[in-house]
């Protein structure tokens, strides 16, 4: 009986031994395909209007935006250009953000700022276009 028992666990072991070997066979450990965040797109700006900002404090920034794509603008700033998506809000005011760096632009029809999310503070305010 003793033998019988290590006979049927042994056989039991090498049985899940071999399936376990046979379904990794099959499959092969492939690295997943690698998704692209949307705020590391680099956005493409050629067919774009461009509206530059005079803010206070003598900073400037440029936004592009493509009548195809009313949910995402281009922002530069400080020589850096990026991809930012917007955000619904409910008071109206028009909201764009890069989580990844922290970007927020929020836009009302007298100005707009630029902040930083990551550190709570502004990085631009009174942002104003020469038509405003």
């Amino acid at each position: 009986m003793k033998s019988f028992v290590i006979y049927s666990a042994l056989s039991l072991i090498l049985n899940c031994q071999f399936s376990l070997a046979q379904s990794t066979a099959a499959t092969p450990s492939a690295k997943p395909a690698a998704t692209i965040d949307e705020d590391d797109m680099i956005p493409d700006i050629k067919q774009s209007a461009t509206y530059e900002y005079h803010c206070e404090m003598k900073d400037f920034l440029t936004i592009y935006t493509n009548g195809d794509d009313p949910n995402h603008i281009a922002l530069r700033w400080k020589d850096r250009l990026y991809r930012l998506h917007r955000i619904i809000t409910t008071t109206g005011a028009t909201r764009f953000e890069n989580t990844k760096v922290g970007l927020v632009w929020i836009g009302i029809p007298t100005k707009g700022m630029l902040l930083d999310s990551r550190h709570g503070q502004q990085l631009a305010n009174e942002c104003k276009t020469t038509g405003q």
